[in-house]
């Protein structure tokens, strides 16, 4: 699957946005955005662009954009995922615009001049899903199968086989775990 670089930047960003929330990671963990410097980080981490000084309003919507995308992670099938895209967008206030900043070719940003935070990931992190919809791949949007583990991910694998959020901590534990499960069966046996 071909995807522009902005649109797999939005993606991590909305990957990244759910992994900070209690569900994307091993049950009973905390949020982990909590605070406008853990905002500030998520913001720095993934190169948000024309994003101002940001205040604890932004933080509440930023949150409440996570949660929507969470919903739109869970949808049981297509109609529902573009009902809920559809309106995640419009609350943007989409603006598609052509830019070339920071030394990137022409790409196109979804989001209004001037928008906050949350209307930016909302519009480009919105933009991006729906892309995925409209290919036939939402089932690329995924959550980590390690028991102890929620993560959020968007499966890019050639043949859409990808089942851990990262295959060197989760896929690789259980790996080992079920390694050493048969071992014992076989000492035992």
């Amino acid at each position: 699957m071909m995807i522009s670089h902005d649109t797999r930047c939005a993606l991590d960003a909305v990957v990244d946005l759910l992994n900070t929330a209690p569900e994307g990671e091993s049950p009973g963990a905390p949020d982990s955005l909590t605070g406008l410097a853990a905002l500030e980080d998520f913001v720095r981490r993934n190169d948000v662009s024309d994003v101002g000084a940001l205040g604890a309003g932004d933080l509440a919507a930023v949150r409440s954009v996570r949660a929507r995308f969470a919903r739109i992670f869970a949808a049981d099938d297509d109609r529902t995922a573009a009902e809920q895209l559809n309106s995640l967008v419009a609350s943007a206030g989409t603006t598609p615009q052509l830019t070339d900043h920071d030394g990137y070719d022409w790409h196109v940003h979804y989001f209004a001049p001037g928008a906050s935070v949350a209307e930016h990931l909302a519009a480009d992190g919105g933009m991006a899903l729906a892309f995925l919809l409209v290919a036939g791949e939402r089932e690329r949007l995924r959550r980590c199968e390690a028991p102890d583990c929620r993560h959020a991910f968007v499966d890019l694998s050639r043949n859409r086989s990808r089942r851990y959020c990262d295959s060197r901590t989760c896929g690789n534990r259980l790996h080992v775990a079920a390694y050493r499960a048969r071992q014992r069966e076989a000492a035992a046996g």
